[in-house]
């Protein structure tokens, strides 16, 4: 499928005399033409924009903003969009929309020259470019289709219906073979900020890719424990369905004997990429860079406090699709241990978790609100809280704990008296301490 595409963008790059990109609606590269004039070796002519979309296979959402809004989604034909060098576009573009039966499918990007192709060139181009757009439904049929059985494999009841389930998923993979029965990671990409799903194709590995919804919602890793019975972020309420939250599952190809690294890849572009957080056009306030806002629009900006930003966990590798319930469990705990826990990395494999391995099974559950560490939790006593799980985190020794702390150590002692007393544990016994332990770090979860 990938020579097609190359193909015929070699074919759109001879009928109008000009090097060709091809990337989808999402603005991931599928294949390119090769830039053979003299500007290709002209440091002052080399265009940004067009050098990191092939060199990183993708563009930034600021890349996207800016094209976009000449209208590019809403074309069926040609659009010229003229240079701009303060935004890294240091030649003319021209974009052939990708259309298949109405809809955008992707888009093929020319470097526009003067004087540019006639009418009957561009023609024969949109021609070829609707062919492309007959591939690239065909594959989203096909993505469509892998993305509902992951889904359903990932949510299925334990026993035959989950059995009946994984055979869909390995069937709409190819069946039998490396793509079903090969090494794979599962990833879980927590929170995922819309329905919307990236094109499996744009990123390499990915098998499948679906969002469904969890019965829990990530925190801020900054925050202490919360107060039992108080609503946790995305719970506005606090009903007693609790929290929940929209998560994205990768299903990602590994070649034999890899590790986890081209699942830690793609948890990396999905979030610090496009539909996840991205670079953030430095008109909105980030720090990102690229071409500022979309001509005709604003920065937009919102009052409502930001969202935790997406983090994602990283299962432990497997082979074949049998085990794949447990690797999304061991995927999503990673993803909320990185939440829970401050200074965590935003990626996070299952492996490096420590005791949120066997927490994250009890967070869910009534064996998780402890009658005698309920009092601890209250908002009156967060820094109490703070200061048990430190002392806990340095294994009771009071010199580290008051110097992680910055308190003095008659301070300490002070506040774990106080500890004890509300929570009537007794911090020299090992078992109260590991009750205690347990409670306030399955609390963050």
């Amino acid at each position: 499928m990938k020579g097609d595409y190359q193909d015929l963008v070699d074919e759109i790059s001879a009928l109008l005399a000009a090097p060709a990109t091809l990337e989808n609606r999402d603005f991931g590269l599928i294949a390119f033409g090769a830039q053979d004039d003299d500007s290709a070796f002209d440091e002052t002519q080399l265009d940004p924009v067009r050098t990191r979309s092939i060199l990183t296979r993708r563009s930034t959402p600021a890349v996207r903003a800016w094209f976009e809004g000449f209208g590019i989604t809403r074309a069926t034909g040609p659009v010229r969009i003229p240079a701009a060098p303060d935004a890294g576009v240091y030649r003319d573009r021209l974009c052939l929309p990708v259309r298949h039966r109405g809809v955008v499918l992707g888009y093929v990007w020319l470097l526009d020259s003067t004087p540019g192709p006639t009418d009957e060139q561009l023609a024969a181009a949109m021609e070829v470019a609707a062919r492309i757009g007959t591939l690239l439904a065909d594959e989203e049929r096909a993505d469509t289709d892998v993305a509902r059985e992951l889904r359903a494999a990932l949510t299925a009841e334990r026993g035959w219906q989950y059995d009946m389930a994984v055979a869909a998923l390995r069937t709409a993979l190819g069946g039998v073979g490396r793509s079903a029965d090969g090494p794979h990671a599962v990833v879980c990409v927590a929170p995922w900020p819309s329905p919307d799903v990236p094109s499996a194709r744009s990123l390499p590995s990915v098998a499948a890719l679906c969002t469904l919804t969890v019965p829990w919602a990530p925190a801020s890793a900054s925050r202490t424990a919360p107060a039992a019975g108080e609503p946790g972020p995305g719970d506005s309420d606090g009903t007693a369905e609790g929290p929940s939250s929209l998560v994205l599952a990768a299903l990602v190809r590994l070649r034999s004997g890899d590790a986890t690294g081209p699942a830690l890849a793609v948890a990396e572009q999905l979030t610090g990429g496009t539909g996840a957080a991205g670079p953030v056009p430095a008109a909105a306030g980030g720090t990102g860079t690229g071409p500022g806002p979309a001509p005709g629009r604003g920065s937009g900006g919102s009052s409502r406090a930001a969202a935790p930003a997406p983090a994602a966990g990283v299962a432990a590798p497997r082979a074949g699709l049998a085990g794949l319930g447990a690797a999304w469990y061991e995927a999503t705990s990673a993803a909320r241990a990185a939440h829970a826990e401050p200074g965590a990395p935003k990626i996070t494999e299952w492996r490096e978790i420590g005791p949120y391995r066997m927490l994250t099974a009890l967070a869910d559950g009534p064996a998780a609100d402890d009658p005698a560490v309920r009092p601890l939790l209250a908002p009156a006593h967060r820094e109490l809280a703070r200061t048990a799980e430190v002392f806990l985190d340095h294994a009771g020794q009071a010199s580290r704990t008051a110097a992680a702390l910055g308190i003095h150590r008659q301070t300490l002692y002070y506040r774990l008296s106080r500890v004890e007393q509300l929570t009537g544990l007794d911090l020299a016994d090992g078992e109260d301490r590991l009750l205690l332990h347990m409670a306030l770090k399955t609390a963050r979860l």
